[in-house]
């Protein structure tokens, strides 16, 4: 027995470590293909200025914008849903209704993006056109909409995993005192399981900034900064795939390592923030 415990321990302590090195070197790989911009000293003029090849400007300003106004429309019209729909599936109806809808939810998680993408570019584009009489539909709006539900099954799935995880001897004393399910969830639920929560809003966030066919099809490929949910962008990841077929030698081509660099900088900061927030909790 203690045999394959060690066993279990170098295995997963290997797991570990490569994944670790496979992260730095993908940080690795993006600072060395970077470096030729970099030692430009075009760098600041990169991350500040407009996107306009034909001038010799390639800022990606307006696409950092885009990246962070979709993603974080997507989580805000995402959140209160997915929160409701694990409050069902766990707590109010863990019977046969909520096994159903958990059922549905991880059905959702196997559709391929394009997919949805499908259906915002041909069913959603339109209604955002038609009921805002604005512009042609492709839109920071329609994109986060369709975000929305791209990334709730994920969300639902860690909610559902945290709020299992409440002791049930406090849900049971909840129930004796004649507590409703609205106060259980605010004063008993929440407050035991907002590290998974927290967890979930932060891998959803990254699922968000990482999309890049929803991005690339419904946001409008907009390189100018926006002024309105309404108006076209494009995100770093719908940039890099549009500009990875120019020229390699170019400045236009190798900004994209610092779009890279940029997206793994934004989430790794999102998941150090998560981990700290646990490690806090447990102190």
């Amino acid at each position: 027995m203690l045999f394959k415990e060690n066993i279990a321990r170098i295995v997963f302590l290997s797991a570990s470590i490569l994944s670790a090195v496979a992260t730095l070197l993908i940080l690795g790989f993006m600072i060395l293909l970077s470096l030729p911009v970099l030692e430009t000293g075009m760098i600041w003029g990169i991350l500040t200025d407009p996107w306009s090849p034909d001038h010799g400007r390639f800022g990606i300003l307006a696409m950092i914008v885009g990246t962070v106004y979709i993603s974080s429309f997507s989580l805000l019209i995402s959140f209160p849903i997915s929160l409701g729909c694990s409050f069902f599936i766990q707590i109010i109806h863990p019977d046969s209704p909520g096994r159903f809808l958990k059922l549905l939810v991880q059905l959702m998680t196997a559709i391929p993006t394009v997919i949805y993408g499908f259906v915002g570019v041909f069913l959603l584009v339109p209604i955002v056109r038609k009921v805002f009489s604005y512009g042609s539909g492709m839109s920071i709006l329609s994109a986060s909409l369709m975000l929305a539900i791209l990334i709730s099954p994920t969300m639902i799935l860690f909610f559902s995993q945290s709020f299992a995880r409440v002791p049930k001897r406090f849900l049971d004393a909840t129930e004796a005192l004649g507590a409703t399910s609205f106060q259980k969830l605010f004063y008993v639920i929440l407050p035991n399981a907002w590290t998974g929560v927290f967890t979930g809003l932060v891998l959803a966030f990254g699922r968000a900034m990482g999309d890049t066919l929803i991005a690339l099809m419904i946001s409008g490929n907009s390189v100018v900064l926006p002024s309105s949910i309404l108006d076209s962008a494009r995100t770093l990841t719908a940039h890099i795939a549009m500009i990875i077929a120019a020229d390699f030698d170019s400045i236009e081509f190798k900004t994209i390592f610092i779009c890279g660099g940029v997206l793994y900088i934004m989430t790794s900061c999102g998941i150090l923030l998560a981990r700290f927030s646990v490690k806090k909790r447990v102190r």
